[in-house]
């Protein structure tokens, strides 16, 4: 079965008892018990709910994993996933991550001892240097989010695996529509599925997938005791996403390219960043671990006051947080996404206050183009 196929056709499909085609909403916290412990698949939805369990399926099929689990939000599940780990653990993290991912690891888990190193992972050579004797993971975004960079994760799962370590792939932007990391190496992957996965701006989730039985029985134990779980609501709209998922991505990713080519070439944008141009460093990379380049775009205008003019001037480019919708989104990270980060850290890592972001819809490639080109003049 082919994946835009599989899409549609994998997990569990509709409903045996009345032949519903679509899957339905199981509005239901407990379940009927014909005698104590003697139930029918599900007793509690904390621990399990029909509707949540088909898109936990079709996530596992989609990324060809052991298990898949939904939960409350993308950080909902970041965090669990790092509950697997213990007090005294550390971890290394690609350094430009998601200012959420950032500030979850630096303001709560080191709270309860869990540590954690930012390197660049695109360079195999930071990642080995940064393993200490009480390294446990090797937490990986890629591309990342804002600049794009771009991690092997074949390569970075063969070290990690030489070094009894499991990895861990943040794969928001490029869904398993356009890559699959666990086919790569990797021992778990997650998404913030209200970005590409929901793709309508309409529902908050985050998912997870884990390539052993032995991580599937520790994470829904943290799942089960945590109880950061997604409802059936929103369990249902994210089933219906994916069917579209294909078609979105194939049509996101040929206008960001048109877009990119754009940006480039226009004499008011300074550098930009998307691994589709020939010249971005992680260009090869992508080209041998994905079928598309993505729908995320940065540039550099220079200034926040050019930014402020930019913003003012674009109308079919919605200024808002999040990513991945039907809708082109614009944002400013040193403002937005990632104004958790300490300015300094920021300047670091290259997040300069003339940094745009975009992500880029499935809106008509002409109008996208002139809207830009009219707001940049």
């Amino acid at each position: 079965m082919r994946l835009k196929t599989k899409l549609i056709h994998a997990g569990i499909v509709g409903d045996e008892t009345t032949g519903a085609v679509s899957t339905p909403i199981y509005q239901v916290s407990t379940y009927k018990q014909d005698a104590v412990g003697d139930f029918r698949g599900y007793e509690y939805s904390r621990t399990g709910n029909p509707t949540r369990h088909a898109l936990e399926v079709l996530i596992s099929d989609l990324e060809g994993g052991h298990a898949g689990f939904a939960f409350g939000s993308g950080m909902a599940a970041i965090s669990s996933v790092m509950m697997l780990f213990n007090a005294g653990d550390h971890i290394v993290m690609t350094d430009d991550v998601y200012g959420g991912t950032y500030r979850v690891m630096t303001k709560v888990l080191n709270r309860f001892g869990i540590e954690s190193t930012f390197v660049d992972s695109s360079n195999a050579a930071e990642v080995e240097a940064a393993i200490q004797e009480n390294t446990k993971a090797v937490f990986l975004e890629t591309p990342t989010n804002p600049l794009l960079k771009v991690t092997d994760i074949a390569e970075i799962s063969k070290l990690a695996k030489s070094k009894g370590l499991l990895t861990i792939v943040d794969s928001t932007f490029m869904t398993p529509y356009l890559q699959q990391p666990i086919s790569l190496g990797a021992d778990i992957v997650l998404h913030s599925a209200t970005k590409y996965i929901g793709g309508h701006s309409d529902v908050v989730a985050g998912l997870v997938v884990v390539a052993t039985e032995e991580l599937a029985i520790d994470l829904h134990t943290v799942q089960n005791s945590v109880g950061a779980i997604l409802g059936p609501q929103d369990s249902w709209l994210l089933i219906r996403g994916l069917k579209t998922l294909g078609i979105r991505m194939e049509e996101t990713n040929s206008n960001a390219i048109r877009i990119a080519e754009f940006l480039v070439a226009h004499d008011a944008v300074g550098k930009v960043y998307y691994p589709g141009l020939e010249t971005h460093t992680g260009h090869d990379v992508m080209k041998k671990q994905t079928t598309g380049f993505g729908g995320m775009i940065s540039f550099d205008v220079g200034s926040t006051e050019k930014t402020t003019q930019l913003l003012k001037k674009l109308r079919y480019f919605t200024l808002a947080e999040s990513l991945g919708a039907v809708e082109s989104l614009i944002s400013v990270p040193a403002q937005m996404t990632h104004a958790s980060i300490p300015a300094e850290r920021r300047q670091e890592l290259g997040i300069v206050d003339g940094l745009v972001r975009i992500s880029v819809g499935i809106e008509d490639i002409e109008d996208l183009l002139e809207d830009l080109e009219q707001a940049l003049a």
